[in-house]
């Protein structure tokens, strides 16, 4: 690895497993170099998988297999900037349909626990629209959703 700063992700063993899905599912990204244990540590023994390097979307990551001690929790998540519903609906759909769980307002955690926010760029013009009155109509409507509907937050938008 190359960078001078990466995410390290903490995982119960499934590192290799979680790097795989994301390179399958998100664009530039990729599984990269697996490091196996060069002798016993808390978590495992000498030649199990203890560390994996990969991107997801361009973003440097490692993967640390370090066991149960630590999970994924929302204070740390990957927003992904989506261009329409159906880039939306393939990226929330895969990550669901794998073992993942939906949550509130474009949000949803991964089989790992790891969130992810499948955000549509049109969701962040309109709540970030200059007129206060639009940004409000599109916001209260996000706040309605799971899965962001493109559709509904324009017209929300439009009033």
């Amino acid at each position: 690895m190359t960078s001078k700063n990466t995410i390290c992700l903490w995982y119960d063993g499934t590192a290799l497993d979680a790097a795989t899905f994301y390179a399958r599912t998100f664009p530039d990204s990729a599984v990269g170099a697996v490091h196996h244990a060069p002798g016993d540590y808390p978590a495992g023994k000498q030649g199990n998988v203890l560390t994996v390097e990969f991107t997801v979307m361009g973003i440097p990551c490692l993967g640390l297999n370090g066991g149960p001690a630590f999970r994924h929790n929302e204070a740390f998540s990957f927003q992904v900037a989506t261009d329409d519903q159906a880039e939306t609906d393939r990226l929330w759909n895969a990550i669901i349909d794998n073992g993942g769980q939906a949550s509130e307002c474009g949000w949803c955690k991964d089989q790992w626990g790891l969130s992810w926010q499948i955000t549509p760029r049109a969701l962040t013009a309109a709540v970030t629209d200059p007129d206060p009155a639009v940004a409000k109509r599109a916001f209260e409507a996000m706040m309605t959703m799971t899965k962001i509907d493109i559709a509904a937050i324009e017209a929300a938008r439009r009033g």
